[in-house]
């Protein structure tokens, strides 16, 4: 395979380079003073022409190939930089199954910046198994309203809306009785609970309590049932690591590790540099299969535990190499130990790999 640039990715890349370079050391890139703003850079990347590059022309994207994300991430990455704000799976799950009212509604102020969203699946007993929710949404009038907790839950102190999954059919099959909703967050009903990590930000997460909040029944995403589907779409994008930048931000930590190692190098970190070169490969593969017009279900599910495998692995490396004195690096190290519950546990991508790929049965 050839990973050159072609003529225009390579000015892409250059102009980048160039604008990174007057603003990536203005903006921090971890702990709670990257959270508080986030959206600052979102909208900076956005306004610089830099955010949105694969997304549609008609809500405010730009309509590239995702060969252009990459090359985002990779130069993100490289300068220093925050990540790519990470609303690729909101934008997918929109754009497959909300109406095309909502649609033009929703998707520009949620790829310009000007809206901030969050994603409301997970719950205390409904994780990586979503079917189990409880929380319900119960229709009355032209409205529904909503009762139930939800956790884990990314800017939801700060958020405009929220892609909720609510049950609204509690006599259907499990998986048939959810349905999902835009929910607006600054309304009575809705109580916000922060959740102070082990690394010390406070900012991330947090428990989101509904108590008769209000969503109109217009924004509904798709018909009553279709919660599943949409949850479907969401994940499965959400556990591909072709459209994220980890990879780029894996590979950087190795090499700063290694420049810190006279000598042999330990076997953790030996181990995370060939852990980090596999996944830089396969990502590389995913997007060829992409830009070929290739989609993936369950497949999500193996790319995902590979992301879990190599950031674990880069994460071990930090601690053996830098010990737990170097606040940055301890971080990592503590990040990565829930890479293997977030996003879907690794024991159900492996349910999901062997009954949905390898065909082994329940």
């Amino acid at each position: 395979m050839d990973f050159r640039d072609s003529p225009a990715e390579a000015e892409f890349r250059a102009r980048l380079r160039t604008w990174l370079a007057g603003v990536a050391g203005t903006f921090p890139t971890s702990g709670d003073a990257y959270w508080a703003r986030a959206g600052e850079w979102h909208r900076a990347l956005y306004e610089a022409g830099f955010f949105g590059l694969s997304w549609p022309a008609e809500f405010g994207g730009h309509a590239l190939p995702p060969v252009y994300d990459v090359i985002l991430d990779e130069e993100l990455a490289a300068a220093g930089a925050p990540a790519r704000p990470s609303l690729g799976y909101l934008v997918v799950g929109l754009g497959r199954h909300a109406s095309p009212e909502l649609q033009q509604r929703f998707l520009p102020g949620m790829i310009d910046g000007s809206q901030r969203w969050c994603q409301g699946f997970s719950e205390p007993g409904a994780g990586s198994d979503l079917a189990s929710l409880r929380t319900t949404a119960v229709r009355d009038g032209d409205d529904y309203v909503i009762h139930g907790h939800k956790i884990w839950t990314s800017y939801s102190d700060v958020a405009d809306w929220c892609l909720l999954l609510a049950r609204t059919d509690p006599d259907a099959p499990r998986h048939r009785g959810i349905s999902g909703f835009i929910v607006p967050m600054k309304q009575p009903g809705i109580e916000q609970r922060p959740l102070t990590m082990i690394s010390g930000v406070t900012k991330e997460f947090g428990q989101v309590l509904f108590d008769g909040a209000r969503v109109p029944a217009a924004q509904m995403v798709g018909a009553p049932g279709d919660g599943w589907r949409l949850a479907m779409t969401v994940v499965g994008h959400e556990r591909e690591p072709s459209t994220l930048g980890f990879a780029a931000r894996y590979a950087k930590t190795v090499r700063q590790l290694q420049s810190r190692v006279d000598g042999p190098q330990p076997p953790e970190l030996a181990w995370a540099a060939v852990e980090t070169e596999m996944l830089r490969l396969h990502v590389r593969r995913r997007l060829s299969e992409q830009l070929d017009g290739v989609t993936h279900g369950p497949d999500g599910s193996l790319d995902k535990l590979l992301m879990t495998w190599v950031e674990q692995s880069v994460g071990h490396a930090a601690l053996a190499v830098a010990g737990t004195g170097d606040e940055e690096m301890l971080g990592h190290y503590l990040y990565s130990r829930a890479q293997s519950v977030m996003g879907g546990t690794s024991q159900i991508q492996k349910n999901i790999i062997a009954q949905r790929i390898l065909d082994l049965g329940a």
